[in-house]
Formats: structure tokens, C-alpha cells, sequence
């Protein structure tokens, strides 16, 4: 589904008044959310694991956008502890919108701190626990909106319950793919569930396509040698786009009036992986009712989060139920 009119950056509309998280603010895509963010009037907390590196982050974007109303706060996203530590802290009276961007790619087999596969559990069940202890102060802000970057990569995961964790058997590009499918399947669920709870919450996810970042280098995969760093230097160099274009699938979602809740946003171009933000409905993650029900489900297990929404009224019974026959429901 394309728009009428192209949009670009500049198109992003006044955002004077909104309080915004960036997880993985301090490089790549996140900055370049943050600094648009800060750009158009937003007040953007910067969420970063490396305090050193978000403070060099704080101090270019400033240096870019001298007027710009920031925040630097630590938050680890491969510790539980780290993640509830950091909503504890949170003393503003509401959250208007969430960038759950932070992520690790293509890393060699590691655990948590929790003793998590390190792929599923900083980039989805990071990500869920963060979202769900925040959705306190999400729910007091007036339109609050969540987004959560997946990939492209998505569509290609063979989407295993049984091995998220790397129960049986860990492929480096498997479970990276397969946490990506993880994040749309969070955004679709919880939009799903604040509707059923009828509250106004918007949830989005993205995919950014090919762009230039270090998640490729950085973090753990900066063990992997020179010979490593080099060959993915030369081929991000190649075939990435810059950072500025990746960004703009979570800044449309994030700032686009009156989108849909729920919206996939992606880029127009072939295999998704270059182009001008679209949404695109028809993905078929989008209407799986079920794996996405069970898989949350098992990220409350796990991380041990529930997410305060009210709970909202049985559906009346359907003519059929009185036979004895179920009608099929959403989870």
C-alpha cells in the first residue's frame, strides 16, 4: 500500500510536547531516530547499554541539534535486572512513545545473564520486559505508541516454539531470524491485546532494511577477528544503505499521524530491503491468531513480566455456543 505523496524526513511533523525512549540510541539507526526525534521538538531519552558511548552519542547529537531536550539512562537489554532497574527509575509522569530498537545480529552462541539464548533474549524478551514495565506510564501519556524493529530477515524463520532458547541446537543466522519474527509477532499481539483491553495504545513494527550499522560488528561479534570485521566492513559498505535511510521505517511509524495500530512498516522496494516507507498488510505473520498468543505466554514465563491491562469483558456467546460448539476467538 503506497502513499499518495513520497516521505522523507523532513515530512516528520512537529513533536513538541512528546517524551520519547530510544533503546540503542548511541550508534546507527537508534541515533538517527533520536536525533529527528530531537530535531522536531521531542524530549528523547536515550537508553543505551555503554554509558561511555551514549554520552559520546549525547554529546554529537547535541553538537547536530543544539536545541535538542535530551536524556542519557542505562539499560541493558540481556539483563532482567538491568531492564526493571531502569523502569524503577523512570520519574516522568507518562511515556508518549517507545523505540524498542536496541538488538544484537548474527552472533556466535551465548547466554544471558538470565541464561537466555543471547539472540532471543536481548532482542525479543529484552524488548517484552522493557515494553510490558513501561506500560504503566505508556498508559498515562494521551496517544502513546510503541515501535519494535524486526527485519526483513523475517520471512524467512522457520518459527520454532520448541527452540527459541536454543534448547536443541543453536544456527547463528537461524535464531537471528527467528528473534526478528519474534519482535513482529510482539507488536501485532500487543496491539491485539490494547484493543481487547480498550485501551488507546498504538503498536507498530518495522523492518528497515539493508543499513549501515555496527550490529554486525559491535557487541559480541567484535571477537570475531580482523579478517571478520573486514569482510563485513566491505560488504556493508557495498550493498548497506546509510544509516539515515534505515531509520526512516521507525520514524514513520513513530511520527506519523493517525497509523493504524498494528501497522507492519517497511521499504517499498524489492525483497524489502531498500526504498520509501510503506506499510504492508498482507504479511502473513501478521494474521497468525495463535503462535503469537503462545509465544507471549511463554515471554511472561520467562522473564516473569505481566502487562498491566485492564481486563476486558468476555465477548457475548455466539448462537452456536449453546450447542455446545466454541467459535473460534482470538487468544
Amino acid at each position: 500500500m503506497r502513499d499518495p505523496s513520497p516521505w522523507t524526513l523532513d515530512t516528520i511533523p512537529d513533536q513538541s510536547g512528546r517524551l520519547a525512549v530510544v533503546t540503542g540510541a548511541n550508534s546507527g539507526i537508534g541515533f538517527i531516530t533520536a536525533r529527528e526525534l530531537a530535531r522536531r521538538g521531542a524530549h528523547v531519552v536515550l537508553a543505551c547499554r555503554d554509558p561511555e558511548r551514549g554520552r559520546a552519542a549525547v554529546t554529537r547529537l547535541r553538537s547536530e541539534v543544539p536545541a535538542a531536550r535530551l536524556e542519557l539512562r542505562r539499560v541493558d537489554l540481556s539483563s532482567l535486572a538491568s531492564i526493571r532497574e531502569f523502569a524503577a527509575r523512570w520519574d516522568h509522569d507518562r511515556l508518549d512513545l517507545l523505540v524498542n530498537n536496541a538488538g544484537i545480529a548474527m552472533v556466535p552462541f551465548a547466554r544471558t545473564r538470565d541464561g537466555f539464548e543471547s539472540q532471543f533474549g536481548v532482542n525479543h524478551l529484552g524488548t517484552f520486559a522493557l515494553t510490558g514495565l513501561l506500560l504503566p506510564a505508556l498508559l498515562a501519556a494521551p496517544d502513546p505508541r510503541v515501535v519494535t524493529v524486526s527485519s526483513e530477515g523475517q520471512r524467512f524463520a522457520r518459527f520454532d516454539l520448541g527452540n527459541l532458547n536454543a534448547e536443541r541446537s543453536y544456527r547463528t543466522a537461524f535464531a537471528y531470524v527467528q528473534s526478528k519474527r519474534a519482535n513482529l509477532y510482539f507488536a501485532v499481539e500487543l496491539q491485539r491485546r490494547a484493543d481487547a483491553a480498550g485501551v488507546r495504545l498504538g503498536s507498530m513494527a518495522v523492518a528497515p532494511g539493508l543499513t549501515r550499522t555496527n550490529v554486525l560488528t559491535g557487541g559480541a561479534n567484535g571477537s570475531r577477528g580482523a579478517l571478520y570485521a573486514k569482510a563485513v566492513d566491505l560488504l556493508v559498505r557495498a550493498a548497506f544503505r546509510p544509516a539515515p535511510e534505515g531509520a526512516k521505517t521507525s520514524l514513520y511509524a513513530a511520527t506519523v499521524p493517525d497509523l493504524p495500530g498494528g501497522s507492519f512498516v517497511v521499504p517499498d522496494g524489492p525483497f524489502q530491503l531498500r526504498g520509501e516507507p510503506v506499510l504492508r498488510p498482507r504479511d502473513r505473520a501478521l494474521h497468525d491468531l495463535h503462535t503469537p498468543a503462545r509465544l507471549w505466554r511463554l515471554s511472561e514465563q520467562l522473564t516473569g513480566v505481566t502487562y498491566a491491562l485492564p481486563a476486558s469483558p468476555p465477548p457475548a456467546a455466539a448462537p452456536d455456543d449453546a450447542a455446545g460448539r466454541t467459535p473460534c476467538r482470538p487468544s
